[in-house]
């Protein structure tokens, strides 16, 4: 079992998570609440995972602009005024069930929340703790994978 703490403060972000070897699979569209648009978790609660490729920001062009493939893991194709991307951003982000991270709350004027149902999570951490450190990106839009991704780097694993 893990806990997650604030690299800065050293609050506990989450309670005792066990690990799973991988991350899951999005869920099947079939899954999709009519209500909120929203697929479940892909990490189920009380579980973390480690996504071992780049997940997020920063994006960079993909070099077939005529096939694109999706810009990270369970993602879409991205589009910006660079074209088709994929991403840069960290490995080994932390994914957990949303709702495993209570204290969390959104960036002032919900920054970097864009998304026509929640916020995508493309534009860069968008979670941050009590003590205002910047760490953790939400993707709960209708269009993406519902999951919350913690910065390796602003997160402090320590085991239970």
């Amino acid at each position: 079992m893990t806990i997650f703490l604030c690299a800065r403060c050293g609050e506990a972000l989450t309670a005792d998570l066990a690990a799973l070897p991988a991350v899951p699979d999005a869920p099947d569209e079939s899954q999709r609440d009519p209500e909120t648009r929203r697929l479940p978790s892909t990490v189920p609660a009380g579980h973390y995972a480690v996504e071992t490729e780049p997940w997020g920001g920063p994006y960079v062009p993909q070099d077939n602009q005529d096939d694109p493939k999706p810009c990270q893991p369970r993602g879409n194709c991205y589009c910006t005024d660079d074209g088709f991307v994929t991403s840069a951003g960290p490995r080994n982000t932390i994914v957990i069930h949303p709702d495993d991270a209570p204290t969390l709350r959104p960036l002032p004027n919900w920054e970097n929340s864009s998304g026509c149902c929640g916020p995508a999570g493309y534009h860069g951490p968008n979670r941050a703790c009590p003590c205002g450190n910047r760490l953790a990106t939400l993707a709960a839009d209708c269009y993406t994978p519902y999951e919350l991704h913690l910065d390796p780097v602003r997160v402090t694993p320590v085991e239970g």
